[in-house]
């Protein structure tokens, strides 16, 4: 039989998890406008085209990428963001980390193009704020191509 606090883990860590899956709809869709309800205030995220420190930051940043790859102006997913493979360890009650596998796929190349952009893991520390998970610090780690920045 589950104990009471394992299940209440459990739950904590399926919230956490759900962050992730909602940072790919909300980027992919164009909702960057809503990544406060991914990121904290004053969240850090490393990615490919460097570093973006505050969720101000981070918003521009997103809008960037998502521009740069919208190259048919169709503001409909230029990119897919599939993640898996999620692990989660609670360190405390209001902090957790964790990391999942990133395929990144661009929805705007010829058929006869691979959409595959890239391979790889985030790298993810949490935070409780106000009873909320939220990521403070993402790390994208690049696996393929071995020459995309982030390592």
């Amino acid at each position: 039989m589950m104990s009471e606090r394992k299940l209440l883990d459990l739950l904590e860590k399926e919230e956490i998890r759900t962050l992730r899956l909602k940072y790919s709809q909300l980027l992919d869709s164009g909702q960057i406008h809503k990544m406060e309800e991914v990121f904290t205030s004053n969240a850090r995220v490393e990615v490919t085209v460097g570093e973006m420190n505050g969720i101000e930051q981070i918003k521009q940043g997103l809008k960037n990428a998502y521009d740069e790859f919208d190259t048919h102006n169709r503001k409909h997913f230029p990119f897919v963001h599939a993640v898996m493979n999620h692990q989660i360890v609670l360190t405390d009650k209001t902090t957790a980390q964790g990391e999942c596998y990133l395929i990144d796929f661009v929805t705007s190349r010829e058929q006869s193009e691979s959409p595959l952009l890239l391979v790889g893991r985030y790298l993810d520390r949490y935070e409780k704020i106000d009873g909320q998970w939220r990521i403070s610090h993402s790390k994208l780690d690049v696996v393929w191509p071995a020459n995309s920045g982030v390592q």
